[in-house]
């Protein structure tokens, strides 16, 4: 993946090396927003402007996803920190979170904002020299490094957070020219980089931004089919459900970033906007949830017409073969579903509590 278009004027080969010896996510941040402005048409940034794209972007990953940046990311930190006061709903417009950053004058953001702005601007560059010494002080280090020739981006001018940076032509042609690869290649790195602090969470692909719209429309249907052939009643708050269902993820979404059909249930859309993207408490909820399973998958293979609809739903919502047999194929008593059921869900669910999701009891919240 570190194949890189080749450029006559430019070191490619140096560039290919920038994401190497990532310690923390500071450099994926930093590349990736100093990358995206250039599309948009800028050539002289300031620190300021970088970092607060850097924080925006990380918002939705770390807020809604709760992914690990990093054991010390300051990043991440910041992330919570803001999320901790401020009004900004994980799912934010980024518009709106760059809005925030911008009038903002909380001098703890300011703090961690100083802090994100102390290597990274410099070093990022590290793989274009031989022979460099960091540690020397910034302005001489900017001096430095503004008599080098081939660079991204040089130094404007000095000032703490209102440093500037001013990218290259070349470098911004080259950007321009290839934004599809480059940004592939920065995604590339940013999964391979997310996945290994987060080994046992799902889908890091899917939880870099805030996700497309899904369609639930065969889900459902399908429940609504169960419902006019035996009454459903909600597993939260007991209640008989009508057709104005809406469709829960029992390990929320936010976790699993899929929309497979053994995880999913009806609700009503109240209920479904008090979860969010908590988890059901396991030992009240876990029981009434499999019931609800065993009842539709017995249904399921007594008639034909529910069955249908089953199929029709699984080439969309069962994408794994072994559960789908597992699972799905007939004769299975009540005993045997719940306990293929708990060995398909309890390792999801307890992964997600390992990675902070709360906890949450209808009862307790009314």
């Amino acid at each position: 993946m570190n194949q890189l278009p080749e450029h006559t004027a430019l070191n490619i080969r140096s560039f290919s090396h920038i994401f190497d010896n990532k310690a923390e996510s500071y450099k994926l941040f930093w590349f990736q927003s100093l990358f995206h402005q250039v599309l948009q048409g800028k050539r002289s940034l300031s620190f300021e402007e970088i970092i607060d794209e850097m924080i925006a972007d990380a918002w939705y990953m770390v807020s809604e996803y709760h992914l690990n940046l990093g054991p010390f990311d300051k990043l991440e930190e910041t992330v919570n920190y803001l999320s901790g006061y401020c009004p900004l709903i994980a799912s934010e417009k980024k518009e709106t979170i760059l809005q925030m950053l911008k009038e903002s004058t909380d001098p703890k953001l300011r703090s961690f904002k100083r802090t994100l702005s102390l290597n990274v601007p410099y070093r990022l560059q590290a793989p274009f020299f031989v022979d460099m010494k960091w540690n020397l002080k910034k302005p001489e280090l900017i001096a430095r490094i503004n008599g080098s020739k081939g660079l991204i981006y040089t130094f404007e001018m000095y000032d703490g957070l209102n440093t500037r940076i001013v990218v290259a032509e070349e470098w911004a042609q080259y950007f321009m020219k290839h934004p599809i690869i480059l940004e592939s290649w920065i995604e590339y790195n940013m999964v391979t980089y997310l996945q290994r602090r987060n080994p046992s969470t799902p889908g890091i692909i899917y939880k870099l931004r805030p996700p497309i719209s899904r369609s639930l429309g065969k889900v459902q249907k399908y429940w609504k089919h169960v419902m006019t052939l035996d009454p459903v009643v909600e597993i939260y708050d007991h209640q008989p459900l009508d057709s104005s269902i809406s469709i829960d993820h029992f390990v929320p979404w936010s976790y699993v970033a899929h929309d497979e059909f053994w995880n999913l249930h009806p609700t009503t859309r109240s209920i479904n906007s008090a979860k969010g993207n908590q988890l059901p408490e396991w030992n009240t909820y876990f029981p009434r949830f499999c019931d609800l399973q065993y009842r539709s998958y017995s249904l399921m293979w007594q008639y034909d017409t529910l069955h249908q609809e089953f199929e029709r739903l699984a080439r969309e919502h069962i994408n794994n073969l072994d559960i789908k047999e597992k699972l799905y194929q007939p004769g299975l008593d009540p005993h045997t579903f719940v306990l293929r059921m708990n060995d398909v869900i309890y390792p999801v669910y307890h992964a997600a509590m390992q990675a902070g999701f709360r906890v949450w009891n209808y009862e307790s919240n009314h």
